[in-house]
C-alpha cells in the first residue's frame, strides 16, 4: 500500500522535481513555501529527507561546488535529486482531492503546486475549500448571533475580523473557480499563471 505523504513531504518532492537542490538552498526554499502560512521547523526537514530518501523517494550525492567562502578541506554539500519512483508518488499525491487536501493543514501547500497537478483535480480542490469555508461561515454566523448580547466590544471586534478573513478568502476562491471553468481545454493542465490572484489574504 503507498503511504501517505505529509505536507513537509509533498512540498519537498514538489520542489525537487523542478530542481535539484543541496539542503540549504532546499531550506531557502521550503521556508518562502511554508513559511508564508505556518511556522516551520528547520529540525523537522533532515529527518524528513532522510525518510524520503529510505523510501527510494529521493536520492543524494555530494555536490561537485563548493561555497565561495567554504573552508579547505570542508565536506562537500548534498545534493538531493527526486527520483523516478519519488515523481510517481509525487504526481499520485498530488492527484489526490479527498478532504485533506482542502483542510486548512494541507490546501496551501497543495495550491501552491497546482502547476504540477492537473485541471480536473485543481477544481475539486477549490470546490471543496469553497465547501468547506462557507460551512464554516455559517457556524460562526450563528454563533456571533446567539453571543452577540454577552460579548465585549473587543471581543466583538475580534470575531468580526474573523468573519471577514473568511469571507475574502471565499470570494477568492469563487474567482478562482470561475477561471478554472472558463479555462480553454488546451489550457486546462498548465500552470494558472493568468489567475486573478496569487494568493490568498488569510
Amino acid at each position: 500500500m503507498r503511504s501517505r505523504s505529509t505536507v513537509l513531504d509533498i512540498a519537498i518532492l514538489g520542489l525537487l522535481k523542478e530542481s535539484p537542490l543541496h539542503g540549504y538552498e532546499l531550506r531557502k526554499q521550503l521556508n518562502l513555501l511554508l513559511g508564508m502560512f505556518r511556522a516551520f521547523s528547520y529540525g523537522s526537514l533532515y529527518p524528513a529527507l532522510k525518510s524520503l530518501e529510505k523510501r527510494g523517494l529521493i536520492s543524494s550525492q555530494g555536490s561537485q561546488q563548493t561555497p565561495p567562502h567554504a573552508l579547505a578541506g570542508k565536506r562537500a554539500r548534498i545534493v538531493y535529486h527526486i527520483t523516478n519512483d519519488g515523481t510517481d508518488h509525487l504526481t499520485q499525491s498530488l492527484a489526490t482531492a479527498g478532504p485533506s487536501a482542502w483542510d486548512d493543514d494541507n490546501f496551501d501547500v497543495r495550491f501552491a503546486f497546482f502547476g504540477q497537478t492537473d485541471a480536473d483535480t485543481r477544481l475539486r480542490i477549490l470546490e471543496g475549500r469553497k465547501s468547506r469555508l462557507t460551512e464554516r461561515l455559517e457556524t460562526v454566523r450563528e454563533s456571533n448571533t446567539r453571543t452577540r448580547g454577552r460579548l465585549d466590544e473587543y471581543t466583538l471586534e475580534l470575531q468580526r475580523y474573523g468573519l471577514e478573513q473568511v469571507e475574502r478568502e471565499v470570494r477568492w476562491l469563487e474567482g478562482l473557480i470561475t477561471h478554472e471553468r472558463n479555462r480553454p481545454r488546451h489550457q486546462a493542465d498548465s500552470s494558472p499563471k493568468d489567475s486573478p490572484a496569487t494568493g490568498s489574504d488569510v
